[in-house]
């Protein structure tokens, strides 16, 4: 059973940082693409970044200039680096990977770790 590892979050205060991590469980497994989102409270989950094999990069407009999205391929690692964060940061951020598994493309989600931005 494949699973994605996080790790990384925490409490920072306003204008911190912080780098999330990702790791798929399985290295026999081909990554398509790999994506972060986020979920407030009482909001539904939200688009951040996305990196795919091609090695292009996408973002939400509302981290653009403040997050960067990273891959480590030897380690099968998807990072997330968050700089000049804001209160309204404040969330539960989620990996989401699609790979291809003994010739089946499947989707698989993180567990979620905590990043709360104090003010």
């Amino acid at each position: 059973q494949v699973q994605l590892v996080e790790s990384g979050g925490g409490l920072v205060q306003a204008g911190g940082s912080l780098r999330l991590s990702c790791a798929v469980s399985e290295s026999t497994v081909s990554i398509i693409a790999m994506y972060w989102y986020r979920q407030a409270p009482g909001k539904q989950r939200e688009f951040i970044a996305a990196f795919s094999s091609g090695g292009n990069t996408n973002y939400a407009d509302f981290v653009k200039g403040r997050f960067t999205i990273s891959r480590d391929n030897t380690k099968g690692t998807v990072y997330l680096q968050m700089n000049s964060l804001k209160p309204e940061d404040t969330a539960v951020y989620y990996c989401h990977a699609d790979l291809l598994r003994v010739g089946i493309r499947q989707l698989y989600w993180g567990q979620g770790t905590q990043v709360t931005v104090s003010s």
